[in-house]
């Protein structure tokens, strides 16, 4: 089965590469700066967190010296989990906002959620070139430490597009699970350490961390970034089994319900 759909892909590979550019060109369309702005938002984001609350709010890590310790752990933090994020509100209704597309023409119905992977991962390396850049000239750059980025980003991508399409095609049948979604994320936002160390929760709750399978991952970033550590690899073993069994899950859902979803659209 995922052999078949690796093949559609292939095949509609122009397909999916010719909307990834569209739509990065459609963005930035009719504005006196065009693509800037991708370097702009980004940049000054990355300005905010660093200045702002490691500077004049003096926010300090608990343990490290470095004055701008904490703006760099916002934004290890921050930037993947906005690509997480990303991943899912755009595919849990990319289903239903090419339904006109779906009906019209004939092509494996997968290629939307890699599009939006995709989408979202041009974003994502834009945001991240500049917060290393930012690292390098700050001398905060955590050197080899930095090439376990690559592992940690393939199993959350694989993790993004497993919960992803599952909520896509979820949301064709049950549309309330596009207006649960979004209050879902918040909520999942503050239970996983991005904005505050796990270290300061009380004794009760840290437990409860273990049932967050984004939380060993946003961990990972940080202590690469912060510290200059290589991520717990065993603290990543179930979040590595939710993303294969998520993938699993979604796209048998998928090929069951793939030929429903023309007549719900």
């Amino acid at each position: 089965m995922a052999l078949s759909m690796a093949r559609s892909v292939w095949t509609y590979r122009g397909f999916v590469l010719g909307s990834v550019k569209r739509e990065f060109q459609t963005r930035y369309q009719n504005s006196l700066l065009g693509a800037a702005w991708s370097v702009l938002n980004p940049l000054s984001m990355i300005i905010v967190y660093t200045v702002i609350f490691s500077q004049l709010m003096k926010a300090r890590l608990p343990g490290v010296d470095n004055g701008l310790a904490y703006g760099i752990y916002l934004c290890a933090g921050i930037l993947t989990w906005g690509f997480f994020a990303e991943i899912i509100g755009r595919s849990q209704s990319v289903f239903l906002e090419h339904a006109n597309l779906i009906k019209k023409l004939s092509f494996p119905r997968i290629c939307l959620p890699l599009i939006v992977v995709l989408n979202a991962g041009v974003n994502f390396a834009i945001i991240f070139a500049l917060f290393l850049g930012f690292l390098v000239a700050t001398q905060n750059f955590p050197g080899w430490a930095v090439l376990a980025v690559i592992p940690l980003l393939m199993i959350q991508v694989l993790f993004s597009i497993g919960l992803g399409v599952m909520l896509g095609v979820l949301n064709v049948f049950f549309r309330d699970v596009g207006q649960f979604v979004g209050i879902f994320l918040q909520f999942w936002f503050w239970f996983t350490p991005i904005v505050y160390p796990a270290s300061i929760l009380p004794d009760w709750v840290k437990p409860l961390l273990s049932a967050n399978p984004m939380a060993p991952l946003i961990a990972g970033y940080q202590g690469i970034f912060v510290y200059g550590n290589w991520p717990d690899w065993s603290s990543l073993v179930p979040t590595v089994i939710i993303a294969g069994a998520l993938c699993g899950l979604a796209m048998r859902l998928f090929r069951k319900r793939s030929g429903e979803m023309v007549d719900e659209l």
